[in-house]
This record gives structure tokens, sequence and C-alpha cells, in this order.
């Protein structure tokens, strides 16, 4: 006898039901996102002062033109031009990419010093309830904070929940490049945590950048961590497609691209910023020799040759995670596939020991921090891979070529 839950019947009704849902969905979200255009965000009206605008002169470029050429046009700029349009267009030139990077420090820390006023000053707004005023005050808190002189900020939108990212070493004189992509429920305010600090972007990235000085003194690596995309609220509808992902995919490529030099670049992809992962995967830039998840739901992929990429597809999971228990699978949208640590996903799968469940992949002293920081510094015959196998070394020289997983 054909069990309940596993009867066609009810896999009929599971896929009309995920078909009925998505159909919702992109209904409704289609109205909120008609809705929305009519109000220009902050970011929006700074991209369309820079569109009217000029130097010595000239009109500026399109905001939204190659990286190539918008680095070219900066290029060629005196340097107090380029001051002088980080002032007056913060958030345009603080989000570009193709900007040098220390200029889009130097205009986000402008950008945050509005936002920072905007913020005070409705902590103290009547109209608001008291649990406005508190978010008001803890954005404003959250601003002071991401304002430290220490601070590089790469990318800052305060617009709804807010987005950004962070570099930790020299991004220009880096001969390595990491990227930290997170997952869920990351926004301003969970950008960087006191209580569960690696579990935050901002303790994620500054755990790897740590442990791969640790690794290799002599490699010169930066790690930005990049929670510049819109991430899916809670493990709802949103999680569960890749509707998310999908756009984070296009920010996440736009990005690498305008990363300055040629230096190799991997990627680290937490949670569901594995599944933006591997949509951007056929689209990314050949310099990304790297793609290593933790704790994925899947990458929306049936295995890692189907991601179509050269870079090196690698995967964890500590034994705790509650991630294996999601189904891996996608049907009628919903769900992400095949579990990529399994040998039917066909990544080089790595030990995650002692990562003490799905937030604590970066937890300094752990098997996957250590591994991770390996990969980033291009020491791949030094990874540990899981149950002390070999599979996960097959083929590699410990050099930084880039080859297919």
């Amino acid at each position: 006898m054909t069990s309940f839950d596993t009867s066609p019947q009810l896999n009929v009704w599971r896929a009309l039901l995920a078909l009925a849902v998505v159909f919702v969905m992109l209904a409704t979200t289609g109205w909120t996102a008609l809705r929305n255009q009519r109000e220009a965000t902050a970011l929006q009206a700074s991209l369309t002062a820079w569109e009217h605008g000029k130097v010595a002169g000239h009109h500026l470029p399109d905001p939204h033109a190659t990286p190539d050429r918008l680095a070219t046009f900066f290029a060629s700029l005196t340097a107090a031009q380029r001051a002088s349009l980080a002032r007056k267009y913060p958030l345009a030139v603080g989000n570009m990419n193709g900007a040098p990077a220390e200029l889009r420090y130097r205009a986000n820390r402008v950008a945050l010093t509005q936002a920072r006023a905007a913020d005070k000053k409705r902590m103290h707004d009547p109209r608001l309830t008291q649990a406005g005023q508190q978010e008001a005050g803890r954005r404003m808190h959250r601003f002071e904070s991401m304002l430290n002189a220490d601070r590089q900020i790469l990318a800052f939108d305060p617009e709804g929940s807010g987005r950004a990212a962070e570099v930790f070493g020299d991004l220009d004189k880096a001969r390595r490049i990491s990227v930290v992509v997170p997952g869920v429920d990351t926004d301003l305010l969970t950008f960087q945590r006191t209580n569960r600090r690696f579990s935050a972007p901002v303790g994620m990235g500054q755990a790897l950048y740590a442990a791969e000085r640790a690794a290799n003194r002599g490699t010169r690596t930066a790690v930005i961590a990049w929670a510049d995309y819109t991430t899916p609220n809670g493990l709802g509808i949103d999680s569960a497609t890749a509707m998310r992902a999908e756009s984070g995919a296009v920010r996440l490529n736009a990005l690498l691209r305008g990363l300055p030099g040629s230096s190799p670049v991997s990627l680290f992809c937490h949670s569901y910023g594995s599944v933006v992962c591997g949509v951007a995967a056929r689209d990314l830039p050949s310099r990304v020799a790297d793609i290593a998840v933790a704790g994925s739901p899947g990458m929306r992929a049936s295995n890692a040759a189907h991601l179509d990429t050269t870079a090196r597809v690698w995967a964890m999971r500590d034994a705790d995670d509650w991630v294996q228990d999601v189904p891996y699978l996608e049907v009628g949208g919903l769900g992400h596939g095949e579990d990529p640590v399994s040998s039917a996903f066909g990544a080089r799968v790595l030990s995650a020991h002692d990562a003490r469940g799905h937030g604590g992949y970066f937890e300094p002293g752990t098997d996957s921090l250590r591994n991770f920081a390996k990969i980033g510094v291009g020491a791949y015959r030094a990874v540990q891979c899981a149950d002390d196998t070999e599979v996960c070394r097959d083929g590699l020289s410990g050099t930084t070529a880039v080859g297919r997983a």
C-alpha cells in the first residue's frame, strides 16, 4: 500500500498548491512594486540628480554604465573633482560599481551621516508610535557604529530595512578577494550583532579575514561582507522560492564585475545566500575561482555541473544543522533542488566539525572557518575533507588557477 505522504494524489495537490501560492505571490508582489514606484527612494533621488549633473562643464556618464566605463570616467578626474561628486551625490557614488573603493567609502560616510541625522529626528517624531521611535533609535545607533573611522562601507542604502556591504583589508592591493553572502533576515539592523556575533555578516567577514591572515600571512587578502541584496524575511514563501535570489544574483554579479584588479575571487555563501550564489553561478565573471556553500537549502540545480560555472564548488554542513531536514526538491517554483553535500550533487564536501548548528560556520576555532580560510588564500591541498576522505582534494594542486568542480 502506498502511504499518503508519498501518494501520487498528494504530489499532484502539492504541485497545484505550490503553483497557486506562486501565482498569488507574484500578483501581490507586482502590485507592491507598482505602488512603491510612486515615491523615489533616497538612492533613486541621488541617481536622478547624478543624471542631471555635470563636472567641468560635461555631463556625467550613465550611472548604470558598465563598471569599466565608470572606472575610466573616475580615473579621468582630478582628486578634487572626485571628492566633489562624492559630496554632491553620496548614495549614487557610494553604490556605484566601477567607482574607486576609497571614493565609495568616502561617499558612504556622507550618506551615513545624513541617514543618522534623519533617524535622530525620527526618534522624537510625535507622528510615530513608540515602537517606530525606538526603531529609529536603533537605526541611528547602527549608523553611528558604521561611521567609525576604521570602517570601510562599500555599499549603503537606508531605504526600508536597508542594505550594506563592508570591506576588511585593502581591496585594491589584495591578491585574493573573498565575498561573504548571507541568508535570510539580513538587513541594516542585523548587519552586525553583539550576541551571536559570527552569525551576522560583519562578524562573518571579520572572522574570515582574520582566519585567512592566520592561514597564510604572505597572501594579501580582502574580505567583503556583502549584505547588499534584499533577503527573505523569515522562513516563509520568499525563502522557499528563488525570487529574492534572482534579484540578489544580479546585484552580486554587478559587484563582482566592478571589483578592482584581476585577483581571484572566492564566494562564501551561507544558508539562503547559497541560493543566490547558485542562481548567479552561470553569469559569474571568470575570475571567480570558488563557490563554497554552508548550511545550504539547495542551489537551484540538480548537480554542480548544472550550475554552468568554471568555479570550483565546495559544500559543507554541520551534523546538527536543522537545514538538513528541509526537503531537497523543487516543485512549482518552491524548494531549491538537490542537497549540495549529497554525492549526487557532486560538490567537494568539506569538514564542518564544531560549526555549532546553522549559524556557527564562521565561529573561530571550527573546521568550517579554517576550511573557508584555506580556500580564500588558495591553499586547496590543505583543506579538510568531510569524513577524512581525500575526495574533496582530488585534482587540486594548491594553486589559484580556476577549474571546474
